[in-house]
C-alpha cells in the first residue's frame, strides 16, 4: 500500500466528517494569486484560505524559511524558551501595533479569542464589584463571528452558530451593532469587557463606525472595561493599515486592551497570537495588564513554535519590507472604484477595505429568477458558485454579500483580470429566466 499516493475522490465522503457544504474543487497546487485543481484548471484565487494567504500560494520567501527551520528544529515544548517567540512578539509590538505590550502565540484565531475570554474574566476578579464578586459580563455585538470553539462560539452574536448546542457559555450580552445607545443601557455593574471586529467579515465587510468606535473608547475609559479587538480578519495590513481599526480611526486616538489576530499571519500555517496592552491594573496598582495571565493560568502546546514563529516572521517581513498595507489600500480603492463606475443592476453597495471587499448583491433580483431560486442556494452562494464556474475564487458572506480576500501584494493585472471575470459573471447572471 502506498500510504503518501493512494487516493479516491470518494474516501472524503466515506471517512471526512460532513460539518463543510464544500464547493466541488480539489485544489493540488498554488502559485502567487493562482490554483490549480486535479484537472488543470487554473483559477484566480480572491478567496485566500478565508483572508488566510496575504501574499498569495507558496511565496518564496516563507516556504524557504518553513524549510529552512524544518531541518533544525519543529516544536520544542514552551517549558524553554523559544527565539522565534521574542523576535515576531517584537516585531508585532513595535512595528504592527505600536503599543507598549506583550503577545501570546497560539495556533487559530478562536484560540486567540479564547485567551482574551480569559484574559477579561481575570481582570473581573482582579477588579471586582464592591462586594468582592467577579465582573464578568461581556458585550458582543450581532453580525459578529469570533470562531467555534465553546468560548467563541458563545461570543458570537448568531443564533445559526449557536443551535444545537446548547447551553451556551453564559456571561455575553449582545448588542446591535454600531448602536451607541443600546451599547449604553447594556453596561451593567457586572461588566468587564466589550469585544468586537472593526471590520466584521463573515457577516459582509460591515465597519465600525467611528462614532461608534469613539464611543466604546470613551465607555471602557468610563466604567474601567477592557476593549478587545478582534482581528483575526482584518488585521496585519489587509485593511490597508497594520492595524484594522486605524483604518477606521487612524493615528493614536483608540488605545485597545488587547487584539487577537490569525489568519494572515502565518501565510497559511496554523498560527495566531492575542497582544495586551503594556499599562497599570490601575492608579494605585503598578501590576501590569500584559502580566495578569502569569503561570499557570494559560497555556498551549503547539503555539509558538520555532517552525510556526519562522512563518509568521518572513510573513511580516514581506508585508513590512514591501509596504503592503499602503498597496492593499490604494488598489482596494481602484478595485472598488470600477466596480462602482459599472452601475450594474446586481450591485447595490461595494464596502472596500484594503484587500477587504464586499460586494453586495442584489438579493431581491436574483431569488427572483427561477434557476437561483431553484437552485436552493442562497444569493451569495449562487453567484460564488457561478464565479467559481468561471475561474475566480471569493467567499460568500451572509445571505447576499460576496468577499474578495485577495493577497495583498496583488498586481494591477490580476484585478484586471478579476475584474473582467467578475463583469462577465455579472453580466450573464441577468440574462438567466
Amino acid at each position: 500500500m502506498d500510504r503518501m499516493n493512494d487516493f479516491e475522490p470518494a474516501w472524503l465522503d466515506q471517512y471526512v466528517m460532513p460539518n463543510y457544504g464544500r464547493f466541488p474543487v480539489w485544489p493540488v497546487r498554488g502559485e502567487g494569486p493562482y490554483l490549480w485543481d486535479t484537472e488543470g484548471k487554473k483559477y484566480l484565487d480572491f478567496a485566500g484560505g478565508v483572508a488566510v494567504c496575504p501574499l498569495g500560494h507558496s511565496h518564496p520567501e516563507v516556504a524557504e524559511a518553513i524549510a529552512e527551520q524544518a531541518k533544525t528544529l519543529i516544536h520544542v515544548s514552551n517549558w524553554y524558551c523559544i527565539k522565534g517567540q521574542a523576535q515576531l512578539a517584537r516585531v508585532i509590538v513595535e512595528e504592527m501595533v505600536k503599543i507598549p505590550g506583550k503577545c501570546f502565540f497560539c495556533n487559530s484565531g478562536a484560540e486567540a479569542n479564547e485567551g482574551m475570554i480569559k484574559l477579561a474574566r481575570k481582570y473581573g476578579v482582579t477588579k471586582p464589584l464592591a462586594d468582592g464578586s467577579p465582573r464578568y459580563e461581556i458585550i458582543t455585538f450581532t453580525g459578529s463571528f469570533h470562531g467555534r470553539t465553546f468560548g467563541a462560539m458563545s461570543a458570537t452574536a448568531q443564533e445559526k452558530i449557536h443551535g444545537g448546542f446548547g447551553p451556551i457559555v453564559p456571561g455575553f450580552v449582545y448588542v446591535p451593532f454600531n448602536d451607541a445607545e443600546a451599547l449604553k443601557k447594556a453596561i451593567t455593574d457586572k461588566t468587564v469587557a466589550i469585544l468586537f471586529e472593526p471590520v466584521q467579515g463573515e457577516s459582509g465587510v460591515n465597519p465600525v463606525t467611528p462614532d461608534f468606535l469613539r464611543t466604546v473608547n470613551s465607555l471602557c475609559q468610563q466604567h474601567d472595561l477592557l476593549m478587545l479587538l478582534d482581528e483575526v480578519q482584518c488585521g496585519f495590513g489587509r485593511t490597508g493599515e497594520t492595524c484594522g481599526w486605524r483604518s477606521i480611526v487612524p493615528g493614536d486616538e483608540i488605545k485597545p486592551d488587547a487584539i487577537s489576530w490569525a489568519k494572515s499571519i502565518g501565510s497559511g500555517y496554523p498560527l495566531g497570537s492575542f497582544w495586551i496592552q503594556d499599562r497599570a491594573l490601575a492608579e494605585h496598582d503598578a501590576r501590569k495588564l500584559c502580566d495578569l495571565l502569569g503561570p499557570g493560568t494559560h497555556g498551549t502546546t503547539y503555539g509558538g513554535s520555532p517552525l510556526a514563529c519562522a512563518a509568521g516572521l518572513a510573513t511580516l517581513n514581506v508585508i513590512l519590507r514591501d509596504d503592503l498595507p499602503a498597496r492593499s489600500a490604494k488598489l482596494g480603492r481602484q478595485i472598488a472604484g470600477e466596480v462602482a463606475s459599472w452601475k450594474h443592476p446586481l450591485i447595490t453597495d461595494i464596502r472596500a477595505f484594503g484587500m477587504m471587499i464586499g460586494f453586495e448583491l442584489n438579493e431581491e433580483a436574483l431569488m427572483q429568477k427561477a434557476a437561483v431560486k431553484d437552485s436552493g442556494k442562497i444569493a451569495s452562494i449562487y453567484v460564488a458558485k457561478a464565479m467559481l464556474d468561471a475561474g475566480l475564487l471569493v467567499v460568500p458572506a451572509g445571505p447576499k454579500v460576496v468577499r474578495w480576500l485577495p493577497p495583498m501584494n496583488l498586481t494591477e493585472a490580476h484585478a484586471t483580470e478579476a475584474l473582467g471575470i467578475f463583469q462577465t459573471t455579472l453580466d450573464q447572471l441577468t440574462t438567466l429566466g
